[in-house]
């Protein structure tokens, strides 16, 4: 049995065009039935005023007294009644006497009997209004005494003057006003149609046309998604101004509080990282440093017919980087071992010979002399440097020295003992900035007369101080500040070892001495090439045993 699909529910743009357009019809129609009653209200009463006034007008009139003081009034008064109802627009114009039989009628035959309506009021002297139904239907008329005033008299009531207006007529006003009502209703109702399908239209293209159900799962599903993401995730609009941001966007770039409308240029981010962040062309894959992380940036502008802004994701690489650090350092030193393997084949094939010559002396002269001078290395490195990671470290970047044509020795001010560090100073930390001086120095020793790097390390005042320098071409003034900056380097854009680009050891090694609470500097050292020192506090327990 096939299932009916369920018919999809009305997208919002349809539902609110739909809304807005019963709206416009409902307030169109209560505006147009409103000004309907208003004008209908108006019409009778400006037809009670107009029956006033000539009724008034009539009763005033003194040939009306005369005619009525004649024996036969209706001959004198239903030509002039006729007479004013055709001036002043009014259905009937009826004088009678006080007692209400009438003197004049639009109709003759209705002259001689009694006035259909009210006449209490208009007999005690007052002028008033009403809607009765009479002879020619519902009407609105007015009903006024007339006086007599020719002086004669006392002022009594000799006669009374009714003038009216049929309801039907008024009607007929009326219905001629709603024909123009109704056609302005319809004209706003068409324009009001108009601008909200218009206005939908562009809601339609913006919601992509989904109902509100929909944008409302789209929206959890948002929100799910993005706090449940480990990478950071930076949304800015158009100037630049934080649109959203992740829990780990915000983790990444330490940044907390509410930064939702703030540019980036206001977060206190490194320099580099905010001109990445507002640079116009994408980036793919940067590395960043912030104070205490290794970040991989990339940018993606979003645009639509117009620049609205630009998606930034950011990788947490800080623990890869370290790990490429020490693997780095582990392809240094298997390297370095490689090469100690096939010199020491070469002296040992060099014993043998000898022995097969028979001059065994020699050989043993020979072989004692090679391992006095690995001795003698070990014993001055351990000697001045007691701490097992940076001996092993030392050790380890002698050989590699060694083996690309540099000499590398420790000097005589070095001492460091074991158990003089402190605990929050991590092995890790300090082989990354220990062995990129190190590596920076060799790089730049390479080639030079007497290449050579010299290694310090001791402590001095609370603190931990390693100074590296080499016989390189050294660093320009006017470049002390830059050298740490990624991305900087006087080499040629190339890979080192373990695929990581020019320009960041240095980098990490300010970053590493920063998050400990340190200093690091560069001068010139003595006899021409660089001198990089970084001094670490040391705990205060921690420096009587460890000063030089």
């Amino acid at each position: 049995m096939r299932i009916p699909p369920v018919p999809r529910p009305r997208s919002l743009a349809g539902q609110l065009f739909a809304m807005q357009a019963v709206l416009i019809a409902v307030v169109v129609a209560g505006y147009a039935f409103f000004t309907y009653v208003s004008d209908r209200r108006q019409a009778e009463e400006a037809a009670g005023r107009q029956a006033a006034a000539v009724a008034r007008s009539v009763a005033d009139s003194p040939s009306v007294r005369e005619a009525i003081r004649t024996p036969d009034p209706t001959a004198a008064l239903q030509p002039y009644a006729l007479r004013v109802m055709r001036d002043t627009e009014v259905d009937f114009v009826t004088i009678m006497d006080p007692r209400g039989i009438r003197w004049t009628h639009p109709r003759e035959s209705e002259i001689g009997r009694p006035f259909l309506g009210h006449t209490e009021r208009a007999l005690r002297g007052e002028t008033f209004t009403e809607t009765y139904t009479g002879t020619l239907g519902p009407s609105v008329r007015a009903v006024t005494p007339v006086v007599d005033g020719d002086g004669e008299g006392d002022g009594r009531i000799i006669g009374l003057v009714s003038a009216g207006i049929r309801v039907e007529a008024i009607t007929e006003r009326v219905r001629g006003q709603l024909t123009a009502l109704l056609g302005v209703a319809a004209g706003a109702l068409a324009l009001g149609a108009i601008g909200t399908y218009v206005i939908n239209a562009r809601l339609r293209r913006h919601t992509h046309g989904m109902n509100a159900t929909e944008l409302s799962r789209m929206h959890d599903y948002h929100q799910a998604a993005l706090h449940a993401v480990r990478e950071g995730l930076l949304m800015l609009d158009g100037q630049y101004r934080v649109a959203l941001i992740n829990d780990g966007g915000r983790e990444l770039l330490g940044v907390s509080g509410e930064v939702i409308g703030r540019s980036v240029a206001e977060l206190g981010l490194p320099a580099p990282l905010t001109g990445a962040l507002l640079a116009s062309e994408p980036r793919v894959d940067e590395v960043h440093l912030t104070t205490d992380r290794v970040l991989v940036v990339n940018t993606s502008p979003v645009s639509g017919g117009e620049r609205r802004g630009t998606v930034v994701t950011l990788r947490d690489v800080t623990e890869l980087q370290s790990l490429m650090g020490e693997l780095d350092s582990e392809r240094g030193f298997t390297q370095a071992l490689r090469s100690q393997a096939h010199e020491a084949a070469n002296r040992l094939h060099t014993v043998v010979s000898l022995i097969e010559l028979g001059r065994a002396e020699e050989a043993v002269a020979f072989a004692t002399a090679e391992l006095e001078l690995a001795q003698a290395l070990t014993d001055q490195v351990v000697a001045a440097v007691g701490e097992p990671v940076l001996a092993a470290l030392l050790l380890g970047k002698t050989a590699q020295a060694n083996e690309r044509g540099v000499e590398l020795e420790v000097s005589a001010e070095s001492r460091l003992d074991d158990g003089v560090l402190p605990e929050d100073l991590s092995s890790r930390d300090l082989v990354t900035i220990l062995g990129n001086l190190i590596d920076n120095a060799v790089d730049a020793a390479q080639g030079s007369v007497r290449a050579r790097v010299t290694v310090a390390a001791y402590t001095e005042d609370g603190e931990l101080v390693l100074r590296v320098s080499d016989t390189g071409a050294g660093v320009d003034p006017s470049q002390a500040d830059l050298v740490f900056q990624r991305g900087f380097s006087t080499k040629p854009a190339t890979t080192g070892p373990g695929g990581r680009g020019r320009g960041l050891g240095l980098a990490l090694v300010r970053q590493a001495v920063h998050r400990h609470g340190g200093n690091l500097t560069v001068t010139e050292a003595e006899g021409g090439g660089a001198e990089f020192e970084a001094r670490l506090p040391l705990r205060a327990a921690a420096v009587p045993g460890g000063l030089a």
